[in-house]
């Protein structure tokens, strides 16, 4: 089991590594899974904190809120907003973003469960966007899963440089119960290269009712980001 978990790690990190010159941004945020249920709205918020010795990082956040609905039982769309809140400052609104994701295959159908994931974000007071291409692959064993989302991304506007990058991140689950799994995080790319516990679960509410949770801290491994990030998430599913 143990060989398996470390033959597909070594996978994913290879495509990673192979690639991740291309990038100069910060990826940390969340890992994807490829799944889409029918019929299903989601109502999520994800916040990040960063923590550092160095004024430059300390304090910043970012907080995100979005609404999706699922659009069939392969595609699922959300609209986002992202805001900014840096050194204690009122939390203002910085950008907008879409997503939507296509399930390839049916969950179990084969060896690996595989989706995509398109974005499309625009700065709200400049004339700057990012959209990005990610593909999501997960594998299931015993009581282990392991998730990787590898992005190709484009950036461009009048007040950024027009440029390509990559990115990925990666997490390793052990599914103990639902309500508490315990996970590593791993996030690469030119200005990112990070990992860290975190702990998810979920809890039935009801009739097709669902809250998702997640809470972890991210280090750092280098001078070009914080020391550590903590990442909230909460995905309320009805």
């Amino acid at each position: 089991m143990l060989k398996k978990a470390c033959c597909y790690s070594t996978v994913f990190i290879t495509i990673v590594f192979s690639q991740s010159a291309l990038s100069d941004g910060l990826t940390i945020d969340k890992v994807y899974h490829p799944y889409v249920q029918l019929l299903e709205t989601e109502i999520e918020y994800q916040f990040l904190h960063e923590q550092n010795a160095n004024d430059e990082f300390n304090g910043r956040q970012r907080h995100k809120l979005g609404i999706g609905r699922a659009l069939s039982d392969a595609f699922f769309a959300e609209l986002s907003l992202i805001g900014s809140d840096n050194h204690g400052e009122t939390i203002a609104v910085d950008a907008f973003e879409v997503e939507l994701k296509w399930q390839l295959t049916e969950q179990g159908e084969y060896d690996n469960d595989w989706g995509v994931l398109f974005e499309l974000e625009k700065e709200k007071s400049e004339n700057s966007w990012e959209t990005s291409v990610t593909l999501i692959g997960l594998h299931e064993w015993s009581d282990w899963i392991l998730t990787g989302n590898l992005s190709l991304i484009y950036e461009w506007g009048d007040d950024i440089d027009n440029e390509w990058e990559t990115a990925f991140a990666s997490q390793l689950r052990y599914k103990y119960k639902q309500q508490l799994e315990p996970a590593i995080e791993l996030y690469l790319g030119q200005d990112t290269k990070a990992m860290g516990p975190v702990l998810t679960g979920s809890y039935r509410l009801g009739v097709a009712k669902k809250m998702n949770w997640e809470f972890g801290v991210i280090f750092g491994m280098g001078s070009e980001m914080a020391d550590a990030t903590w990442k909230l998430n909460m995905e309320y599913e009805f």
